[in-house]
């Protein structure tokens, strides 16, 4: 086993705002509210799965490994407590990913999966027998009631992933709109690992058009707000503003002259420092405002860089 790190050589990273935390957890390491009338969430602090009681049975809206058996355990606990049926009926995925998806394979074959048709078709080609593909499809939208209980589901291009979709409950004034937001924190890695930049900046103004109070950003201890997902869209606006303002004055002639021959080197440094001195503004001004700002700001500013430069062409040059 490889030795233990001294703590002491660990960075050091700014406080986490007391508004970013949400409820603590049960003994079983899980949290379980309503969010409104028969609609619920559960968490274990990192993820978040939500579930619909009905009379034909519960609606589960994402099924997260990390939380796993705790999914049924709070279906289980707010079942027994309101006197309805524990049995999960319905399964929507979000999206194909196995950290969302992971557990599916813990609720039976009789329960219907619906999901985006691109949801479907990658679910069959990573043939993960955790993650069943769903058999109840949809192209652009599809509404479902469910024992008077609405719930709209819209794909409105790609963001996170090729296959993420819009959940609306209406009757519940929610939106479930994951790996997007994170409510209270600075998105991961590289804009919460996305796959399409554009996209991703995209869809918090496409998540704000719909009329909704409960915001399921699928990640992280406490549930969002309007506001959450207004302060998210400012700080990537800024990401992105910050990088237009940098790029154009970064030379990367020295890095080039430096490592000569070793062109990887070159491009590293250059790209390096063009991030760093466009993350810089952005993590001073969002430091004990996003919990985590300090951490992954520089990673969200590359990918952004990236997409800006590679997608958009900015600051493109074409040699003479």
């Amino acid at each position: 086993m490889t030795p233990t790190k001294d703590l002491g050589a660990l960075p050091d990273y700014a406080p986490v705002p007391r508004s970013a935390l949400g409820p603590a957890l049960n003994a079983q390491g899980y949290y379980v509210g309503r969010v409104e009338k028969n609609l619920y969430w559960v968490t274990d602090g990192t993820y978040q799965s939500a579930f619909l009681t009905t009379r034909e049975g519960v609606v589960l809206l994402d099924a997260p490994p990390t939380i796993g058996h705790n999914i049924q355990r709070a279906v289980d606990e707010i079942a027994a407590a309101n006197g309805v049926s524990n049995k999960v009926k319905y399964l929507i995925y979000s999206h194909h990913h196995a950290d969302h998806a992971g557990a599916s394979s813990l609720f039976d074959k009789h329960v219907v999966r619906i999901g985006h048709e691109e949801t479907r078709r990658l679910l069959i080609r990573d043939n993960d027998p955790a993650r069943p593909a769903p058999e109840e499809i949809f192209q652009d939208s599809r509404s479902l009631n469910i024992d008077g209980n609405r719930i709209e589901l819209s794909w409105q291009g790609s963001n996170h992933s090729p296959d993420n979709i819009y959940i609306h409950l209406p009757d519940h004034d929610t939106l479930m709109l994951v790996d997007i937001v994170n409510s209270g924190w600075a998105p991961v890695y590289i804009c919460n690992l996305t796959e399409d930049v554009q996209g991703y900046m995209e869809a918090p103004a496409k998540a704000l058009a719909y009329p909704w109070k409960h915001f399921i950003g699928g990640h992280l201890g406490r549930l969002g707000t309007r506001d959450d997902v207004t302060l998210h869209q400012r700080y990537m606006a800024d990401i992105d503003a910050s990088v237009r303002k940098t790029l154009p004055t970064i030379d990367p002639t020295p890095y080039f002259q430096k490592y000569g021959d070793n062109a990887w080197a070159a491009v590293k440094g250059y790209l390096d420092e063009c991030t760093d001195a466009a993350a810089a503004p952005v993590i001073e001004k969002y430091a004990g405002v996003l919990a985590a700002a300090d951490v992954f700001t520089a990673s969200t500013t590359f990918w952004v860089m990236e997409s800006i430069r590679l997608d958009l062409g900015y600051a493109s040059w074409v040699h003479p």
